[in-house]
């Protein structure tokens, strides 16, 4: 088989050459492809990082819609501008190194990659070492739905290597999405060799609750949002901050909810809540748990390691919740990449914004209130986005992405097919 950059890089002026209509029967391909498999892939994410089937499923389905999404709106997107007697033009710039995380070892290669390809851009994918059958998979999910193999190939390298990719003449430009620490090494790597760069990074992402909201609604999406994946995912609910005139109850509530979340066998469709990807993850949050009661964080929910046999073999960690944390307690300052919710108090709305600021991150933040109100208490939120009344999800409709150490630049939405072109005018 040919080295997978040499092949991105040669086919990359086929593919720029390729008319758009032919780009996007190539995802529209690639989407059927994915519904047809969904059971195939998920229980394949399922055995690699511990994903629920049935959640599995749902991304399956949902990278298929970003597909066509941009099969049916990325010409619109990307077409030539007519401006003052002159001429706006958006050119695909060539290979696109790609590195992508494991906890949505399909959505996160897919929300990039559907916009790339449509765009004219070829992809090398370095995905994450614990998911090696993830990326063949959708390696040859591409070569099958474009029939021609290397507009998409898979690179295997260790970490110390990615440097060595990203400085490579070949690679025009990199998209990562991990954590922060790493994000920061991919950056200076970028910068180094002068290379375009999209970084989605990680988040802590307050959900507010005000006097007004319908409590029992927000404790089901906030519960659902916190545990989604284990809560091992960027833009899950991290931080609860409450009103004092709805803490006690909206607490309560929220309880009950995630009392629900029992561990179980990812392969069962009734499992909502899985293990954790990896023992040391579970560590990880399990001394952030024990930290912030030792700090005087109030523990009703969870925080001990399952220590029944069928859990055993597995990082399992059940769902917990924190009350009373306050700034300075690490399940605030920190983090937490797992089935961990924390309740914060505020005194009123100019409290709330100020604690759902005081975080290095800012992705995402969600805010329930009364109907009409949302948008004025939404301003404030230094975040990439904000949700009325709901969950924070990426949709290939909008822009996704972050400010501050939850990175820079933007996937998905028009916004996203345009970071990696070239905006070229012509007078």
């Amino acid at each position: 088989m040919s080295d997978p950059l040499a092949a991105v890089s040669d086919s990359f002026e086929m593919l720029r050459s390729i008319a758009f209509g032919e780009r996007a029967l190539g995802l529209r391909r690639v989407a059927d492809l994915l519904e047809s498999r969904q059971d195939e892939f998920a229980r394949l994410m399922a055995e690699e990082m511990g994903k629920p089937v049935t959640q599995g499923k749902a991304e399956v389905v949902k990278c298929a819609t970003a597909c066509r999404h941009y099969a049916e709106h990325g010409e619109a997107m990307l077409a030539p501008r007519s401006l003052d007697g002159g001429m706006v033009t958006y050119q695909p710039l060539g290979p696109v190194l790609a590195i992508m995380p494991w906890n949505f070892p399909f959505w996160q290669v897919f929300r990039f990659a559907a916009p790339a390809l449509m765009a004219g851009n070829t992809i090398l994918l370095r995905h994450a070492s614990n998911v090696p059958g993830c990326a063949r998979a959708i390696e040859s999910l591409f070569a099958e739905g474009y029939g021609f193999a290397d507009f998409v190939r898979a690179v295997f390298v260790p970490s110390g290597e990615v440097e060595g990719l990203i400085g490579d003449p070949r690679i025009r430009a990199v998209t990562f999405t991990g954590s922060t620490e790493a994000g920061r090494k991919v950056a200076a790597a970028a910068g180094k060799h002068l290379k375009k760069s999209v970084l989605e990074l990680g988040g802590s992402d307050p959900y507010l609750i005000f006097d007004g909201a319908d409590l029992k609604s927000a404790a089901k999406v906030c519960a659902e949002a916190r545990m989604v994946n284990a809560g091992q995912s960027c833009i899950a609910a991290k931080r609860f901050l409450v009103a004092s005139a709805v803490h006690d109850e909206f607490t309560e509530l929220l309880k009950q909810e995630l009392s629900a979340f029992k561990p179980g066998d990812p392969f069962d469709p009734a499992t909502r809540l899985g293990p954790l990807a990896r023992e040391d993850l579970r560590g990880e949050l399990h001394g952030q748990v024990t930290d912030s009661v030792a700090a005087g964080a109030e523990l009703l929910l969870g925080g001990e390691i399952p220590d029944s046999a069928e859990l055993r073999e597995k990082p399992y960690h059940p769902a917990t919740l924190l009350a009373g944390v306050r700034p300075g307690m690490r399940a605030f300052d920190e983090e937490t990449f797992g089935p961990v919710a924390t309740v914060t108090r505020f005194k009123d709305e100019e409290e709330a914004i100020e604690l759902a600021n005081a975080t290095p991150f800012g992705l995402g933040a969600a805010v329930f209130c009364r109907p009409g109100e949302g948008r004025e208490k939404a301003w404030g939120l230094d975040v990439g986005t904000v949700v009325i009344n709901a969950q924070v999800v990426s949709d290939p409709r909008f822009p996704f992405g972050g400010v501050k150490d939850s990175g820079w630049g933007r996937e998905l939405g028009e916004e996203g097919i345009r970071e990696f072109v070239n905006v070229k005018t012509l007078r």
